[in-house]
């Protein structure tokens, strides 16, 4: 436990240099766990692999769901089809048969396997940089999209070819039937507690009591998922897309409370998540070593890295030429269709999934005796895991800059589209204005037409505001009224917390009144911070 703790603090201080240095915190991570682990006397820390599948794994695939849009996954839903389920298929069976040929002691059955771990690519650290370097909308729906069920899809192929290996499985029909179990169970899982969660929500009057049910959910739906032998991955995804569509209809005080909760929880599990996977690779090396010759077994490691990234890229390129199939992002970006392809086609890094179902694999088979190359499977994942985080991701951001792959027009059509959805809620607004009566407040009719005349000017204001932001540059947005109104009114704030502190240090107010009156601050910071004429 200590070592997992020293494991974490350090996971968080390099994360931290990497932000405050504007680097890939997941590749700064491997990087040092690997130079950490080649330290002589350094024990790694050891946790159980499926407790990576459990604790670490659907929490970080529940806050991707959230912040995913429902709209548009369901309108890109046959190319994130196509790549996140008939991808991962078709690799399972291609780096499988390509790892039997290459690897003697890995027979066909235990080569599958290795195939269905390094299948789903995680979009984790692709997505960071995506958001970052501005890559269109387009492209990172169809990363996102593929993220969300080419895990469900793997881990249930992973299962089936476990079974296979282990004789759980007899027939091709019965593993059919264990698929369309899994996936079955796993939405219908995933979409009663998705109802489930949201009701609380809306329903719960403790805004902390519902942020707590809200951080259990994603594991009561994995775990109750493969209960029932549904794939909980799946169960996880659906729960967290209906949560996230239907945020708007939560309350306010619990949407900005959980986007701090999972913020902080992601940090944290993919931290420790990238650290461990440079950690163990000593360990890997070690067990490897004892009974194959580990240069012969690298050779084939780096043949297997170079065919997964090679295969990726001619899917993609592939995938353009399919009949009825729609194009993988929308065109107008700019950039030709190639180079967009050549983005997500760079997009293959493995992660947690991968090591955690490799390190899943189990010892035995159904009638005792030892599961075929179990180390070399393990082995074999890293290698390809820690090559793709290496190659891939190290050379992402110049790849996108390079092909300048981008979509200037977006930011354009984001402000119109806000603007007139503006225009409505503010005309909404003011008809539920102009409906009011002043027995409706309480007032009498002088401060009644005094308070709704001071609303309907703020409400309109508030509108133009927005409307006038269309088309700016982030400079020109920079350079207005509102935003030096927004710079001295943080000041002015800043300098009420200080008089505040100040307060309670010479003990004229309690501890309990300072955090009451920072609270309601720091909310009128935020509401500066989202504020259309400040961003």
């Amino acid at each position: 436990m200590a070592a997992l703790l020293l494991v974490l603090i350090g996971a968080l201080l390099v994360t931290a240099v990497a932000r405050s240095r504007e680097i890939a915190a997941p590749l700064l991570l491997v990087l040092v766990g690997l130079a950490v682990s080649l330290i002589p006397g350094v024990d790694e820390p050891h946790i159980p692999p499926e407790a990576l599948l459990t604790v670490v794994l659907p929490p970080l695939l529940y806050a991707a769901a959230l912040e995913s849009s429902y709209l548009n996954f369901r309108a890109r839903i046959r190319p994130i089809a196509h790549h996140g389920v008939l991808q991962v298929v078709v690799t399972t069976a291609v780096i499988g048969w390509i790892a039997s040929v290459l690897v003697p002691e890995l027979p066909l059955s235990s080569a599958l396997v290795l195939g269905a771990v390094v299948a789903p690519p995680d979009a984790v650290t692709a997505a960071a940089i995506g958001r970052q370097l501005k890559l269109p909308r387009g492209i990172m729906t169809v990363l996102g999209g593929e993220s969300l069920i080419n895990d469900a899809a793997a881990l249930t192929l992973y299962r089936m070819a476990i079974a296979a290996v282990a004789g759980t499985a007899p027939s091709f029909a019965h593993g059919a039937g264990m698929f369309a179990l899994a996936v079955g169970v796993g939405i219908l899982v995933g979409l009663v507690l998705g109802v489930l969660a949201h009701t609380a929500r809306t329903h719960v009057p403790d805004v902390q009591v519902s942020t707590v049910l809200g951080v259990l959910v994603p594991f009561v739906a994995y775990l109750l998922a493969e209960q029932f032998h549904g794939s909980g991955v799946l169960a996880v995804v659906t729960a967290g897309l209906y949560v996230g569509h239907n945020q708007p209809r939560a309350r306010s005080a619990g949407r900005l409370q959980e986007q701090t909760v999972w913020a902080s929880i992601n940090l944290l599990l993919e931290s420790l998540v990238f650290a461990l996977i440079g950690l163990q690779l000593h360990e890997v090396v070690n067990e490897v070593g004892q009974r194959r010759d580990i240069g012969l077994l690298v050779v084939d490691g780096l043949l297997l890295l170079l065919a997964t990234m090679a295969f990726r890229v001619l899917w993609m390129y592939g995938s353009n030429l399919v009949p009825g199939l729609p194009a993988l992002v929308r065109r107008g970006a700019t950039g030709g269709r190639w180079r967009r392809t050549a983005v997500l086609s760079w997009t293959g890094m493995r992660g947690v999934v991968t090591l955690a179902a490799a390190g899943a694999v189990p010892y035995t088979t159904a009638d005792g005796a030892e599961f075929p190359a179990r180390n070399a499977i393990q082995f074999l994942a890293f290698v390809i895991t820690v090559g793709t985080i290496l190659i891939q991701g190290t050379t992402l951001p110049w790849v996108i800059r390079r092909l300048q792959v981008s979509d200037p027009r977006e930011t354009e059509r984001d402000d119109r589209a806000e603007a007139g959805a503006r225009r409505t809620a503010t005309a909404a607004a003011l008809r539920h204005l102009d409906e009011l009566r002043p027995a409706d407040l309480g007032y009498d009719e002088q401060r009644f037409h005094r308070v709704v005349n001071r609303m309907k000017g703020l409400i309109e204001h508030q509108g133009m505001t927005a409307a006038e932001q269309i088309g700016r540059t982030p400079a020109e947005r920079a350079d207005t009224t509102g935003k030096k109104f927004a710079e001295l009114r943080r000041d002015l704030l800043e300098v009420e917390r200080r008089a505040m502190a100040d307060e309670r240090d010479a003990g004229r107010i309690d501890d309990e009144v300072l955090r009451r009156v920072l609270r309601e601050l720091d909310m009128q910071e935020a509401a500066l911070d989202s504020s259309w004429r400040n961003r």
